[in-house]
């Protein structure tokens, strides 16, 4: 699995018009799904990202995880993470089958809810709007295939 994580201030995602996946303070996570990732994959990836301390603490360091500051999730489906950029135009033959994809997206979301986060989602497949403001910024890179 690959993972771009972003520290929000808030964030959403809209299909069709209509928001489908609100947070606020929290993680913006663009989930891609590779073809050898399992439920396992899926549960230690949660656990590292759910993790993560990169929030500010009283002394502006970054020490408190998401769980100390009452923070949650957007998750978003990104197949694209796996992209073979080795000509002009990607190829996406890296990524999951959709079958696998969809299956991926949701252990990773419902690993991160059995840790007790909100986690807010866009739609597998779909052609989604991401809206966020980014915090710091912070983004960090996650690959279980190199970590």
């Amino acid at each position: 699995m690959r993972a771009v994580v972003t520290r929000v201030k808030h964030a959403s995602v809209t299909i069709e018009e209509r928001v489908n996946g609100r947070i606020g303070r929290g993680f913006l996570v663009l989930l891609g799904v590779g073809p050898g990732d399992t439920e396992e994959t899926a549960r230690k990836l949660a656990d590292k990202i759910c993790n993560l301390r990169v929030f500010e603490d009283e002394n502006g360091k970054m020490n408190l995880s998401l769980e100390q500051v009452g923070g949650a999730l957007l998750v978003v489906s990104q197949f694209t993470l796996y992209a073979d950029t080795s000509s002009r135009r990607p190829g996406f033959s890296g990524a999951a089958r959709p079958e696998l994809g969809v299956q991926g997206y949701e252990w990773f979301m419902a690993r991160c809810r059995e840790r007790g986060f909100t986690v807010e989602h866009g739609e597998f497949g779909a052609d989604m709007q991401v809206d966020s403001r980014n915090d710091g910024p912070v983004t960090i890179w996650f690959d279980t295939e190199h970590p």
